[in-house]
């Protein structure tokens, strides 16, 4: 009997499969990140990573481009009927992954959901200035606001859109479940969700009724690795194709691996330190542990001499291994209502000690300084060097690093005296970023919504209302660089130092088409190499 016509056959057949595999492993794309969604709710919680993952199932209504220039999406187009209503026009033909269309009911329930299902870190930040929505036809919309909103637009490149017939009768104790399960997780973005196990990985795959550009990727899975070191082995291992926010320490070496590339740049994101306001402040005492009259952070003098302690260029240069720049203000240069005028900030720490004892603390005081350590590159490091160059003026700290699924909650609660995290504007406008940590909590405004820790000035508030109603631009400008100006002289928050970001790819995998200012690496901007 002759075997060999049937080995033949079997031989091809096996190498058939082997190129199907091979060709399947090759649409399949493995990204290491330091953190990924808390929930797969999008109107959970405002933090950047959660909305990162997220940007895969969910479309928003208008998107924000790698330079946070803001650019159509859900929404075709947009236009400002009277100084209070907002008209946008809405893609046709967009369907959600379970083959429903998407039509403008879907935005008006997306953005009156919100406010009843927000965790943590809220999401009414991007509908704050939404009165009503009225449903003109299955295709546009119009958004009555509280008040002239010229930025809205702007707030709604976070607006993202959940089917009203997913999300129906979901509660804030029921939405989670229901998403993390994927009953509710219904989105029209380019890929339709798998699977999720927190802290773990997150797994979506392509949808190929997607109303884009079609993508390459088959399957993406995002790897969730907080501990750098095993990021950068996974990456060099092979076991993830693209790996973000690279050590500075690594970056010199991964570079010089031949199957491996690095590309930096610059974000929006800057670490600042937040101070708490209030009479009663839970972790700050005498250092003997006693209570202490007052909460020494209400004194300017006090705030003063903490900002004096602080060496930025050391942070950036040294803590952060070069991946920092020292910055003066909240925002960055490339935000509207960043101002110019404002000065350098410079260590003194003889004038440091100075204040504080002119301040009735010549002894200093001991203080809980609370950071993350698993947020943005450098935190740890950050949060740990800060805690040392207090100690060289009198204050004793106890630097507490942890987790941002930890400290956010504990941060709203208020629990906490003294914080530092990292805040990106954006939306590219300071307004943004001030309002939300300078003007008084006010829910009736709906500003302030991140100011935890009791601080209030009048005169802040004043120019952050004026501005958020302001449709001149010049004028608008002028009102936010006035705010940016109080707040630092107020120290209502420190700047510390902006965040610079490394992703590191295997060449015969990945290769990025950009690079975005808020760090965010999505699938939908990296493509398989060209051969």
């Amino acid at each position: 009997m002759n075997f060999a016509p049937n080995l033949r056959r079997l031989s091809l057949a096996a190498a058939a499969v082997a190129l199907l595999s091979t060709s399947a492993l090759a649409q399949n794309l493995t990204i290491g990140t330091r953190a990924g969604p808390e929930s797969i709710d999008p109107h959970f919680t405002a933090t950047g990573t959660h909305a990162e993952a997220l940007k895969h199932v969910f479309d928003t209504l208008v998107w924000s481009g790698d330079q946070l220039q803001i650019e159509p999406r859900l929404a075709e187009s947009w236009r400002q009927i009277d100084p209070t209503t907002w008209e946008f026009k809405l893609r046709k033909g967009v369907k959600f992954h379970d083959g429903s269309d998407f039509t403008a009911e879907d935005v008006k329930f997306s953005i009156e959901r919100i406010p009843t299902v927000s965790g943590p870190n809220p999401t009414t930040i991007y509908v704050r200035r939404v009165k009503d929505v009225t449903i003109v036809d299955p295709h546009i919309i119009q958004v009555k606001t509280d008040g002239p909103a010229p930025a809205l637009p702007y707030d709604f490149i976070r607006l993202f859109i959940v089917s009203h017939k997913a999300a129906a009768g979901l509660t804030k104790e029921t939405a989670n479940e229901a998403f993390n399960n994927g009953k509710a997780a219904i989105g029209t973005g380019p890929y339709k969700f798998v699977s999720w196990t927190p802290k773990e990985s997150f797994v979506v795959e392509r949808f190929d009724g997607w109303w884009g550009e079609k993508q390459p990727w088959a399957r993406v899975t995002r790897k969730e690795l907080p501990n750098d070191a095993a990021r950068v082995a996974q990456l060099r291992a092979g076991q993830v194709d693209l790996a973000v926010r690279i050590p500075a320490a690594d970056i010199a070496t991964l570079q010089r691996e031949s199957s491996l590339n690095v590309v930096k740049g610059d974000t929006v994101y800057v670490f600042n330190m937040e101070f708490d306001f209030r009479e009663k402040s839970p972790q700050v005492s005498a250092k003997d542990g006693s209570a202490l009259p007052a909460n020494p952070f209400r004194e300017a003098k006090v705030r003063e001499a903490v900002d004096l302690a602080i060496d930025r260029p050391a942070l950036a240069e040294i803590a952060m291994e070069g991946l920092g720049r020292p910055v003066n203000q909240m925002v960055t240069s490339n935000t509207f209502g960043y101002n110019k005028s404002l000065p350098e900030l410079k260590p003194n720490l003889q004038r440091a000690r100075q204040l504080l004892q002119e301040a009735g603390y010549p002894n200093g005081f001991k203080v809980t300084f609370n950071f993350t350590n698993d947020r943005l590159p450098g935190d740890r490091a950050v949060g740990t060097a800060v805690a040392q160059m207090l100690a060289r003026v009198g204050i004793e700290v106890n630097a507490n690093g942890q987790p941002g699924a930890v400290l956010f909650p504990a941060r709203t609660r208020g629990d906490y005296s003294l914080v530092m995290s990292g805040w990106g504007t954006i939306t590219g406008e300071a307004s943004y970023t001030l309002s939300s940590l300078g003007h008084t909590n006010n829910k009736e405004l709906k500003m302030g919504a991140f100011n935890w820790r009791g601080y209030s000035n009048a005169n802040l508030d004043k120019l952050l209302q004026d501005a958020a109603v302001e449709v001149d631009e010049a004028k608008r400008r002028k009102l936010l660089e006035d705010a940016g100006a109080l707040f630092m002289q107020e120290r209502i928050s420190l700047p510390l130092v902006a965040v610079s970001s490394a992703t590191a790819f295997r060449k015969d995998k990945v290769e990025p088409k950009l690079i975005r200012v808020d760090e965010e690496v999505l699938a939908m901007d990296v493509v398989p190499p060209k051969k």
